[in-house]
């Protein structure tokens, strides 16, 4: 067994473990392999695991290897978007977690109306108050954001997004991906729409994500090792 399939399993079984101290079954959690960063072979061998949800922070890198992914894979792009790659981001990904502001969201929607294309897409929420974190950091901006994605037209609206603090206490953490989780509340109520997806953990806070909610976890450095620079 290789090193990648190794670390699968027991990030498989964290997961597993985690969901059934939630409560919760196991496929109502997705797991994201995020693939920033790592050399072409580590990506194939993933995909030979049969992963297929993967998440990108370059959109650079992504486009130089689209190639790479068969049609049956989902490539969301979980880095900040500059408006400026609206158009390749708006040509290759399925989906976009990490829209924050009403702008990118114009630049996006006249890219994707010109491509023919319609994505799904998620706001990100600044949950720990970090100044290095992107997000959106109000409920109120929240809310104007979600609602311009939710009037875009090719653009369907699905859940939240947020990173999670620096820090490896328990309750720091599980209250800020609660936060999370009562923006999303608090806004299908106010959009009159259901928000499934919350998006929150990684390798090092999964679990607590898990408690508190998540429906999918983004996985890099437990599944491929420490990223290339």
């Amino acid at each position: 067994m290789g090193v990648i399939a190794e670390n699968l399993r027991e990030i498989e079984e964290k997961i597993y473990l985690s969901c059934g101290r939630a409560g919760r079954d196991r496929e109502a959690v997705r797991l994201m392999a995020v693939s920033k960063l790592q050399p072409e072979e580590s990506i194939r061998e993933a995909l030979d695991l049969g992963l297929r949800l993967f998440g990108e922070s370059r959109v650079q890198e992504t486009m130089s290897r689209t190639s790479l992914f068969p049609e049956d894979a989902e490539v969301h792009l979980i880095g900040h978007l500059q408006r400026n790659k609206a158009r390749d981001a708006a040509s290759f990904y399925h989906a976009i977690q990490s829209i924050d502001a009403v702008r990118t969201v114009e630049a996006l929607e006249m890219r994707l109306d010109q491509a023919g294309r319609t994505i799904t897409a998620m706001v990100e929420v600044n949950t720990s108050g970090e100044e290095s974190k992107q997000g959106v950091t109000t409920y109120e901006d929240l809310l104007e954001v979600a609602r311009s994605v939710q009037e875009a037209k090719h653009m369907r609206l699905t859940g939240l997004m947020t990173i999670g603090p620096i820090s490896t206490n328990e309750k720091i953490l599980r209250t800020a991906f609660a936060s999370l989780r009562d923006f999303r509340d608090r806004l299908e109520r106010d959009l009159g729409a259901p928000l499934p997806e919350l998006s929150m953990g990684m390798s090092n806070d999964l679990e607590e994500a898990i408690l508190e909610g998540a429906t999918m976890v983004r996985i890099g450095s437990s599944l491929f090792g420490e990223r290339r620079r």
